[in-house]
């Protein structure tokens, strides 16, 4: 490892969580470098974010989207040649499979709108308001072939209040993973976070 935490991002729109992680380093509350933006849009203004920020860019397409494994081998491979350590899935909205696990093993995080393991899924904010939680969160955790099944790193719980509407909801879940997932990854930086033989995350003092 080397002394900055360097990361490689994936997105598939907007870029708020990249956003929340470049403030975190350039705030000098994370001692991390992002090294590669890969999206799975072209048209993702999360590559804005990026280049605004000098950050190198990669974009793929529905058409390389067309063979997975393909797609999965060229992000594995842009990933290794920045030298990203770490793989950061930032509203990333393709699975990834073997080719990406594998290269980077238990070194992969996701980021869910949900506490898992409630609410899996693409719609997991809707689901949980409509279901009448009264309270959701965010997590963090290692991504593994299972679909938001890796072992937890971390929950941020936020409380669905009586006059929420699925829009203020939403926001406020986003403004927890603003938090958590920059927290997470200084906890990465600093060499906290450990996963135990039975697959359970510790993080250290």
């Amino acid at each position: 490892m080397t002394d900055k935490l360097k990361i490689g991002v994936l997105l598939s729109g907007s870029g708020t969580n990249l956003a929340a992680i470049v403030d975190a380093i350039e705030s000098g509350s994370l001692d991390a470098e992002v090294v590669l933006v890969i999206s799975s849009r072209p048209d993702a203004y999360g590559l804005v974010r990026a280049k605004e920020h000098g950050i190198p860019t990669c974009s793929l397409n529905k058409d390389v989207y067309a063979d997975p494994a393909i797609a999965n081998e060229i992000i594995a491979a842009e990933l290794k040649r920045a030298g990203a350590e770490y793989v950061v899935m930032a509203g990333y909205m393709r699975k990834l499979t073997d080719e990406v696990l594998l290269a980077f093993p238990d070194r992969v995080l996701n980021l869910h709108p949900a506490l898992l393991p409630s609410f899996k899924g693409a719609h997991a904010i809707e689901e949980a308001f409509n279901a009448g939680v009264k309270v959701t969160g965010v997590t963090v955790h290692f991504a593994n072939a299972e679909y938001d099944k890796g072992p937890i790193i971390a929950q941020r719980a936020v409380e669905v209040r009586e006059d929420d509407t699925l829009e203020s909801l939403e926001a406020r879940i986003h403004e927890a993973e603003h938090d958590l997932y920059p927290e997470v990854l200084r906890w990465l930086a600093d060499g906290r976070i450990s996963i135990t033989d039975e697959r359970k995350v510790r993080i250290s003092a």
